[in-house]
């Protein structure tokens, strides 16, 4: 694998992230423009990610604090920044793309894996996506169940399907605890 680096969304980043969002989602009908992507960054800029890869950009992930079986209008732009005390316990990865040189490998799942990180840390429950594009397979093996039931704006089109799954609780330290052969006393 090549060399690649994950680091929060910047705004120097804004017109690359644009371009590969069309280039991905504007044949299908679900390319939600510059303002309404900035409006997914403003609701949880600390669960906004760029990928560096191969010296240049690589792609990108839009996640934001969302209701359980909930999801963004791909059509409204959010009203805001989540406060902390609203979050919730679901971060929903909204929006992720690869850039073409780099698709066919594994930076997509790395990309979530830092995002599952990034969730488990901050304390979320869960994390949910709409998988579009007939993509429900590929999430399908990273551990996603399909919700088929979940109804969906109209904005997302025909074939989109809610999935979540789980996060397990961040590890701890296994050395605060009682080792075994010791007494807690």
């Amino acid at each position: 694998m090549s060399e690649y680096h994950i680091r929060l969304l910047r705004e120097e980043d804004w017109d690359e992230v644009v371009a590969l969002e069309e280039r991905a989602y504007s044949a299908s009908g679900l390319s939600e423009g510059r303002e309404v992507l900035r409006s997914r960054h403003r609701a949880s800029p600390s669960t906004c990610f760029v990928l560096e890869h191969a010296g240049g950009f690589g792609g990108y992930l839009l996640a934001l604090p969302y209701p359980l079986f909930r999801c963004p209008d791909l059509s409204l732009a959010e009203e805001g920044a989540v406060q902390e005390s609203d979050r919730g316990s679901n971060l929903h990865a909204h929006d992720l793309a690869i850039a073409e040189r780099g698709r066919g490998g594994d930076l997509a799942r790395r990309l979530l894996r830092h995002l599952e990180e990034t969730g488990r840390a901050a304390g979320y429950r869960t994390l949910s996506m709409v998988a579009v594009q007939r993509s429900q397979v590929l999430w399908a093996r990273l551990g996603y169940r399909a919700r088929p039931e979940i109804a969906l704006p109209a904005s997302y089109g025909a074939g989109a399907v809610y999935m979540a799954k789980p996060l397990e609780p961040a590890v701890t330290d296994p050395t605060l605890g009682s080792s075994p052969g010791t007494e807690a006393g």
